[in-house]
């Protein structure tokens, strides 16, 4: 069995995942990557080879991601890093978002990161080692966003089940990060990547401003370099000890600490009612 790193990436036809595909072939190491469309695949990145190998894979079906996993082992003969980045945006008030259109966001966000998950545990248990790597965004770790709520709950729900995995994993040899991405210049705002509700409700001002603003003024403007985003992801899989949480431009950084700082002076300014909630010591004694 080789030495070098083979890698496992979702969505890798377009966005990051396609960059980080290029770049880690390009490194010299060995790639299986999926897309929902295998001809968009090859399009993007070239054909079959001995180091690259194209997967046309449905993440909501389970069989679908397994039967991808077990082609993966057949060709390289294992997985040493896994990325889950595929994904999209979805903007639109709590209340215009369907259930369907909702859930839908769930299913491919969450829930096809999952099945990605508890098809290639087995093989990474067996091998002792291994690294998960779960693409979230800031949204996972801020709300703020007037029309993201939906999506900011799918990877709040990344976040949360990452660091579940990583305390689970790491006495198994694998390491796990989440990683949030702040505003990278990709096709994510494009919209083949950002959903909208099908029935919009004028009085929500704020979301639609929003939803303009995302779509015409950000798109294309966005300040974070996907080349150096995805560098950033290969250096941390060379790491004896990579970090659980990643966050990516400065803007994610900044973001982050408003975040912090807005936690802690909550906990703070309500301390006395956070702390009175707790038996007495004069009733537990009675």
């Amino acid at each position: 069995m080789s030495t070098q790193k083979v890698w496992f990436v979702t969505g890798a036809s377009k966005g990051l995942g396609l960059s980080l595909v290029k770049q880690v072939l390009h490194a010299g190491y060995s790639v299986a990557a999926t897309s929902r469309n295998l001809d968009d695949l090859r399009r993007a990145v070239g054909p079959a080879n001995d180091r690259f190998l194209p997967l046309a894979v449905d993440l909501k079906t389970e069989s679908s991601v397994a039967e991808a996993i077990s082609k993966t082992i057949d060709q390289f003969g294992k997985i040493d890093v896994v990325v889950n980045n595929a994904g999209y945006g979805l903007l639109g008030s709590i209340e215009e978002l369907s259930d369907e259109e909702s859930r839908e966001n769930f299913d491919i966000n969450v829930f096809g990161s999952l099945n990605v998950i508890r098809q290639v545990m087995p093989y990474l248990r067996e091998q002792k080692s291994g690294h998960i790597i779960n693409i979230s965004s800031i949204a996972g770790f801020t709300g703020a966003f007037p029309g993201f709520g939906i999506y900011c709950a799918t990877k709040f729900a990344v976040e949360g089940f990452s660091e579940s995995l990583a305390a689970e994993a790491k006495p198994l040899g694998i390491n796990v990060t989440v990683v949030e991405p702040g505003y990278f210049r990709t096709d994510f705002l494009t919209s083949g990547s950002l959903g909208v509700p099908k029935k919009q409700i004028d009085a929500y001002k704020d979301v639609r401003d929003s939803q303009q603003v995302h779509q015409n003024q950000i798109n294309g403007n966005q300040p974070g370099d996907p080349e150096k985003a995805v560098a950033a992801l290969i250096r941390i899989a060379s790491e004896a000890n990579p970090p659980l949480h990643l966050f990516l431009g400065q803007d994610s950084y900044d973001m982050a600490y408003q975040k912090i700082n807005a936690v802690q002076n909550d906990l703070e300014s309500w301390k006395d009612v956070t702390v009175s909630t707790g038996f007495t010591a004069e009733t537990i004694t009675n």
